[in-house]
C-alpha cells in the first residue's frame, strides 16, 4: 500500500512525527464498505446506481482499487433476501454500508447493525422508523429520500391530461414493502381533492399480477398508479397494463424503457450519486445521526408515444413540451 512520506521535526519533535504518522495510517487504510442494492444484480437499474456512486467516488478522491473494499448483495426487493443479505453484512465487520430502499435499511436495523448506514431511494424514512427527523436523523443512518408527498398530486395531473374521464385509481404497490403505505394515503388525500378514487391494489407475486389488473379493468373509468415499490413486478405490470387497456403513470423511467405508458418521479441515479458525497464525509469522521436526509432535486419525465398509440391516446402537446425523454 502506498505510504506517505513523514517529515521529521527535530528538536522533540517525535510525539508530533508519531501522531502524524498514526492520522495517515488511518487515512489510508482500505474501507470495507457494504453496498445492499434492492435490484437484481443483472439489472440495468442496479448497474447505473452502482456505477453512479463509485463514479461520485473517484471524483471525491477515493481510489475504489486502492481504498475501498466493497462487500455487494442484490436483494431484488425481496424481504427475506434483505433479512439474509443484511446478516452477511453484519458479519463482515464493515465500516459503512450503502444500503437501497427501505427493505434494506430496515433489515440492517432490525438485526442490529450499529455502524453507518447511507442509504438512497427510500420513500419514508421518518415512517418506517428509519430517523428520527429529516434535518437531524439522530441514529447511525441518513441519506436521500426517495418520495415527496406533492409527487402524488402530480401522478394525478398527468392522468388527468392524459384520461380526464378517469375517475378510479388503481395504487400499485408492493404488499411486503412498508413504504407503499406512505404512497397509497398521500395518493387517497390526492385523488379526494380531485373526485376521484384511490383503490390499492397491493401484489404479493408475479403470478397474482395479471388477475389483480383484470379484477380492477372490470369498472370502467380506471387508471393506474404504479409507485416505486412495484418495480419489482414490473413487466408482469406493464404486461397487464396493455392487456386490459389501463392507462398508468410509473415512478421510474425505468418502467418506460420496459414499455410502460409514461412515468414520473426522481432521477434516482442522481440520488446515489449524490449519495457519495455522504459516504466521503462518514468515512473522514463526519456523523450521520447530524447530517440531514435530503430530499430529490432531480425529477424526470418520461412518455412512450408507441405505449400511447396501443391505448389510444392522444398525449397532450402541454405534456410532450415539458418532457425531459420522449420514447417514439
Amino acid at each position: 500500500m502506498h505510504r506517505r512520506e513523514f517529515i521529521t521535526f527535530f528538536g522533540g519533535g517525535a510525539a508530533a512525527n508519531w501522531a502524524l504518522a498514526a492520522r495517515a495510517q488511518q487515512v489510508e487504510r482500505t474501507r470495507r464498505i457494504g453496498i445492499l442494492m434492492n435490484r437484481a444484480e443483472n439489472s440495468q437499474e442496479a448497474q447505473d446506481r452502482i456505477a453512479a456512486v463509485l463514479n461520485g467516488l473517484r471524483k471525491l478522491g477515493w481510489n475504489i482499487e486502492r481504498d475501498l473494499k466493497l462487500e455487494i448483495r442484490y436483494s431484488e426487493d425481496d424481504r427475506n433476501l434483505s433479512r439474509k443479505y443484511a446478516a452477511e453484512l453484519i458479519g463482515l465487520s464493515l465500516d459503512l454500508v450503502l444500503a437501497s430502499g427501505t427493505l434494506n435499511v430496515t433489515a440492517l436495523q432490525n438485526a442490529g447493525y450499529e455502524s453507518p448506514i447511507v442509504f438512497a431511494a427510500v420513500a419514508d424514512p421518518i415512517g418506517a422508523g428509519i430517523v428520527d427527523s429529516l434535518a437531524r436523523p439522530g441514529g447511525n443512518a441518513t441519506g436521500f429520500m426517495l418520495y415527496e408527498y406533492n409527487l402524488s398530486a402530480k401522478w394525478l395531473e398527468i392522468l388527468r391530461q392524459l384520461v380526464p374521464t378517469a375517475t378510479r385509481v388503481g395504487v400499485v404497490r408492493n404488499a411486503a414493502n412498508p413504504a407503499g403505505i406512505a404512497f397509497f394515503s398521500a395518493l387517497q388525500n390526492a385523488a379526494q381533492s380531485v373526485s376521484a378514487e384511490a383503490i390499492s391494489i397491493n401484489v404479493r407475486s408475479r403470478d397474482e399480477v395479471d388477475r389483480l389488473i383484470a379484477d380492477f379493468a372490470r369498472v370502467p373509468k380506471g387508471a393506474l398508479v404504479v409507485t416505486q415499490t412495484a418495480s419489482l413486478y414490473r413487466n408482469e405490470i406493464i404486461a397487464g397494463a396493455a392487456r386490459y387497456k389501463l392507462p398508468a403513470v410509473y415512478g421510474l423511467r425505468y418502467d418506460v424503457a420496459a414499455g410502460g405508458l409514461i412515468s414520473y418521479g426522481p432521477d434516482v441515479v442522481d440520488e446515489f450519486r449524490e449519495a457519495a458525497s455522504y459516504i466521503d464525509r462518514v468515512l473522514k469522521g463526519e456523523n450521520p445521526a447530524e447530517l440531514p436526509v435530503q430530499a430529490p432535486t432531480k425529477y424526470q419525465l418520461v412518455i412512450n408515444l408507441k405505449a400511447a398509440k396501443a391505448l389510444g391516446l392522444s398525449v397532450p402537446q402541454t405534456l410532450l413540451a415539458s418532457a425531459d425523454e420522449v420514447v417514439e
